[in-house]
């Protein structure tokens, strides 16, 4: 969902999202990677994208599952 504020006023742009994909391949940690923001809501919205994610395969290091930092782009674009 775009957000309302973000839409009235044009903006636009990458979200980078950094997070951890547990053992049981649940996503925790969910935070903003970098300092640039963009404003109007949209890393919020980029946040909530995130933690409502189902559970992803978990990394694997010789046969155990092990946890693993991810940085995920999320993008959102104007029509």
């Amino acid at each position: 969902r775009y957000p309302p504020a973000a839409k009235e006023n044009g903006i636009s742009g990458r979200v980078m999202v950094k997070f951890v994909v547990n053992e049981d391949g649940a996503i925790s940690g969910a935070e903003i990677a970098g300092s640039r923001r963009l404003g109007g809501g949209l890393e919020e919205e980029a946040l909530r994208l995130v933690k409502s994610l189902p559970n992803w395969k978990p990394g694997k290091q010789n046969g155990r599952a092990v946890k693993v930092y991810y940085t995920l782009p999320v993008t959102f674009k104007l029509e």
